[in-house]
């Protein structure tokens, strides 16, 4: 099969996050069986235009804020130069219509739209481009099939207008023999929470910091170690001194994978105050290290974290109730371990190789129901 695929970022993209690995831990196993991957993504300053990665070949066009325009003339090239049997969009920024143009059958990857959480993160007019854009996906994308990495992105595609027979739920894996427990290596000897991501408005992350704010009050020497990049990070630091806590606070910016496990199996829980995920990779790689982790209970992370099982869920936006779940762990480090050992089966149950498995068939079952089509129209 030879699949042209669409991302607006490639895994290397300065950018890249949870939807890029998912994307590549999906595709470069259906390369590794023999398939073929082209992906069209955007490129940054100094990015070569044209590499492989992961046995993916991968095309970049124009740049975060051009690749909308540009995306979608590299598509139409593409169907022209090669005859491919599908197009796989994964909608994770703005969603480039494909369907008005390619007559291929469209495979369509939603990790999570963001409705009118994306006043929260961008300014008006960029987020009333992004609001009105998702608006037509149900008719656009009338003869795709959707790929939903969770129950609340199926749901959030079905109350938009999207027929739920079209969309199939494939969760997400995760690396279990990378992310796992050292039993050799001790957590860390204070209270440690650890959040690993984005600093993006919509993620929430300066409840994090007021919680933490709250609990110092009764556990001084607890700390929030902040690990990733975004244009939220000034803003977080300011409100880090605003609430006496910034030298409890550290920012870590960019971590390597190494570095990212270790900080994992120390941290006594992960906190992911996000208000909305298609699922929350980052609270199974830290439940296969056997840390729990404490979610606002939002849509996507209301789903890789088991409240009371694997770790907790609060209510989004409130920094007291995230405290009072802090506090909990802070005052009985017991509980990380029980929760632990918890999180880690769960995790084990998740592989990437049965998320690749169930993407193939799922794409070749959508290819014998899809309209006839090979080329798209000059």
């Amino acid at each position: 099969m030879k699949i042209l695929a669409v991302n607006w970022l490639d895994l290397e993209n300065p950018q890249a996050g949870g939807a890029e690995l998912h994307f590549f831990e999906i595709f470069k196993r259906l390369v590794s069986q023999g398939h073929a991957v082209t992906l069209i993504a955007s490129g940054w300053r100094g990015a070569a235009l044209r590499t492989t990665i992961q046995g993916i070949d991968v095309r970049r066009f124009g740049g975060r804020h051009s690749f909308a325009v540009l995306g979608r003339g590299a598509v139409r090239d593409a169907l022209r130069a090669q005859a491919y049997d599908v197009i796989v969009e994964d909608i994770n920024k703005l969603p480039l219509f494909l369907p008005t143009f390619a007559r291929l059958p469209v495979y369509v990857i939603v990790p999570h739209l963001f409705g009118s959480t994306v006043f929260r993160e961008a300014a008006l007019p960029m987020a009333s481009v992004v609001w009105l854009a998702e608006r037509p996906i149900p008719l656009v994308y009338r003869r795709a099939a959707f790929h939903a990495i969770s129950e609340s992105t199926r749901d959030d595609l079905v109350a938009r207008g999207v027929p739920s027979d079209r969309i199939r739920v494939i969760h997400p894996g995760v690396d279990a023999e990378w992310f796992r427990p050292d039993p050799a290596g001790p957590r860390a000897e204070r209270p440690t929470f650890l959040y690993i991501g984005r600093l993006k408005r919509y993620k929430r992350v300066e409840d994090a910091i007021r919680a933490l704010g709250l609990i110092r009050l009764e556990f001084p020497e607890a700390m929030l170690q902040i690990a990733g990049s975004g244009d939220d990070g000034p803003r977080l630091r300011r409100i880090a001194a605003e609430a006496g806590v910034a030298e409890a606070v550290r920012f870590l910016g960019f971590v390597s994978e190494e570095q990212k496990l270790e900080l994992l199996r120390q941290a006594w829980s992960l906190i992911f105050p996000s208000l909305k995920e298609g699922w929350g990779i980052t609270n199974v790689e830290g439940a296969a290290c056997g840390t729990p982790a404490i979610a606002a209970d939002s849509p996507g992370l209301r789903e890789s974290v088991i409240d009371g099982e694997t770790g907790w869920l609060v209510r989004p936006a409130s920094p007291p109730a995230l405290a009072e779940a802090m506090r909990r762990v802070a005052a009985n480090s017991t509980l990380i371990d029980e929760f632990g050992r918890r999180a880690r089966r769960f995790a084990v149950g998740l592989s990437w190789d049965a998320t690749a498995e169930q993407t193939l068939e799922h794409l070749q079952a959508s290819l014998q129901t899809a309209p006839s089509g090979k080329e798209s129209p000059s």
